[in-house]
């Protein structure tokens, strides 16, 4: 009877993934250990369900990095669960605490998540285990697991490190402007804003910890101190926690990759500025330092305004 169980699971797997166009993928580990997310995204580990995303935006680091092929490849890590409870088992037993950042490289909440349970299913273990998160989306598709993420809330231990945190559920929402237009322009297939607006809404409603991710502020478009300091006040009054942000970096020359999608949006919706942007990245995959240190500059002053904080402790 359970290997029937097992089998039917599996070919609904199967099934669900060729629907969206996904593939399956067996990995032989499912937690990355990355001191980087600590000072940022305050993860211990990184997690990600899928490999690709299927909101594609334009901008994504992704494609043409070192990190993926292209986000128009699309997997299922599809033993994630079975081996997230084995890694987990592990480390509680040998008492070890972290925080999962679930999210880092591709949205855990991509539109195959509606069937395929996957996060849902990761996000069980992690309860199970007590492991606290922080997950990182641009859908309100996270509503649907409010549940689990209170059982997490309520029974998760932090880090001895870390500190007091009101919250043992973080969730950051990535936006890149505050414009439905531009953003439908650069990430076309993700959830609109008023939908992210509306579900950071429900989540502080449920005590969560709930930030803004400014990544990629885009060049002359989102980065200004008028476009910032309105971004920033809008999440203040709409009561979030913390607003952190970061420059765009553009990768690869072929048709996929960043670099050549963004320029080619900048070229046919904002000519005007398509010369300015190309001088800051100098025919680098990062902007310059100087215009970095300017726009870091204007979230600080914004933030300080508004007095909310510009990181999650």
């Amino acid at each position: 009877m359970e290997s029937n169980i097992i089998f039917d699971s599996y070919n609904k797997q199967k099934s669900i993934a060729k629907k969206y166009g996904f593939k399956e993928k067996k990995v032989k580990t499912i937690l990355n250990k990355s001191d980087f997310n600590r000072s940022i995204f305050l993860g211990d580990y990184s997690l990600n369900p899928y490999l690709g995303c299927s909101f594609n935006c334009n901008y994504c680091y992704i494609n043409g990095s070192k990190y993926a092929d292209s986000t128009n490849s699309f997997f299922i890590k599809s033993n994630a669960v079975d081996i997230l409870r084995t890694q987990l088992k592990r480390k509680a037993k040998n008492q070890e605490r972290a925080v999962i950042l679930i999210g880092s490289a591709t949205d855990p909440y991509m539109d195959i998540e509606s069937e395929l349970f996957l996060t849902r299913d990761i996000l069980k273990i992690a309860n199970r285990f007590k492991f606290p998160v922080h997950i990182v989306t641009k859908s309100d598709l996270i509503l649907r697991d409010i549940d689990i993420l209170k059982d997490i809330n309520q029974n998760s231990i932090l880090p001895n490190d870390i500190g007091d945190l009101k919250s043992k559920v973080m969730v950051t929402f990535s936006f890149s402007s505050l414009d439905e237009e531009i953003a439908n322009l650069f990430e076309k297939s993700a959830p609109n804003i008023k939908r992210r607006i509306k579900a950071i809404k429900t989540l502080k409603k449920s005590d969560f910890l709930v930030g803004i991710s400014l990544m990629p502020m885009l060049p002359y478009i989102s980065d200004s101190k008028i476009a910032i300091d309105e971004m920033i006040r809008k999440f203040t009054d709409i009561g979030c926690d913390y607003v952190f942000g970061g420059s765009l970096t553009l990768f690869g020359d072929s048709a996929n990759d960043s670099k050549t999608k963004y320029y080619k949006i900048i070229k046919e919706y904002f000519p005007h500025i398509l010369d300015e942007t190309k001088k800051i990245f100098n025919n680098k995959e990062y902007p310059k330092s100087s215009y970095q240190k300017e726009v870091y500059k204007r979230l600080a002053t914004s933030s300080k305004k508004y007095g909310i904080k510009d990181s999650i402790t």
